[in-house]
């Protein structure tokens, strides 16, 4: 008799039963059979359907809110909701830490994504949008009078320009980036006195340039301002090519 053939066969991967509630719900709501604002049938009433107990269920349930796709509305019933920027981009970030992204490689990404949302925003920003921002100048020059950093403001006109675009595309992709970017632009305006004056001017000529719906000009003081960032770094000394860490606070915007 011939020796029995070797089967290589991969591992079975075996779910946890609350994995499996957590991937379930998830499907229906991705696909859009569950829809933003449709509540979600009770602990109970999932614990049946899906044949598991309560607690199953509840860690599953616990996952789904921790990734912004099911809130607690009133009475505290679960209703599926949309995840904002606010819930996507640290997680994200964090995942762009552990790959040890350094500030080059942000650089470069903003270099495209920041005069593009320029350029799209003096299109599409409405007259909300533009008081945002003019606010913010107010703010900036004011800062800037007392002499306070404006990194927490640059990272919120950066937002408000975005957000200006009207491209959920673009803004959710970005906002990891200009989360990861905020901590680079707090070191250096200490370091650097001019930046904060030159700072205030490009953000004047973009919301300008947006405010007159020339998204050219927009687009062009945007890159400059981009640019300019990147000398600024290097002017203060700081590394290039360093693993950038996540802020302690202020640099993501709320939604």
């Amino acid at each position: 008799m011939s020796e029995p053939q070797k089967l290589h066969l991969p591992r079975l991967q075996v779910h946890a039963a609350y994995d499996l509630v957590w991937r379930e719900l998830e499907k229906r709501i991705v696909d859009g059979t569950l829809r933003a604002g449709d509540r979600l049938p009770t602990e109970m009433e999932l614990a049946e359907r899906f044949g598991v107990n309560r607690s199953t269920v509840r860690e599953g349930i616990r996952r789904l809110e921790s990734e912004g796709l099911v809130r607690r509305a009133a009475g505290r019933r679960l209703v599926v909701s949309l995840p904002g920027r606010s819930d996507l981009a640290p997680r994200t970030s964090r995942a762009l830490m552990l790959h040890q992204v350094t500030f080059r490689e942000l650089w470069q990404v903003a270099m495209v994504m920041e005069p593009l949302a320029a350029r799209l925003a003096a299109d599409a920003a409405t007259a909300d949008d533009l008081a945002a921002m003019a606010r913010n100048l107010e703010e900036t020059e004011q800062a800037l009078r007392q002499g306070r950093s404006p990194a927490r403001l640059d990272t919120e006109f950066q937002n408000l320009v975005a957000q200006s675009a009207k491209n959920h595309a673009l803004a959710l992709s970005r906002e990891p980036i200009g989360l990861l970017l905020y901590p680079a632009m707090e070191a250096l305006v200490p370091l650097v006195p001019q930046a904060g004056p030159r700072l205030l001017v490009a953000h004047t000529h973009i919301y300008r340039a947006i405010r007159d719906g020339d998204g050219d000009t927009a687009f062009r003081w945007m890159e400059k301002h981009v640019a300019d960032f990147r000398r600024g770094y290097e002017l203060a000394g700081l590394p290039l090519d360093a693993p950038v860490r996540m802020p302690k606070s202020g640099g993501a915007s709320e939604e």
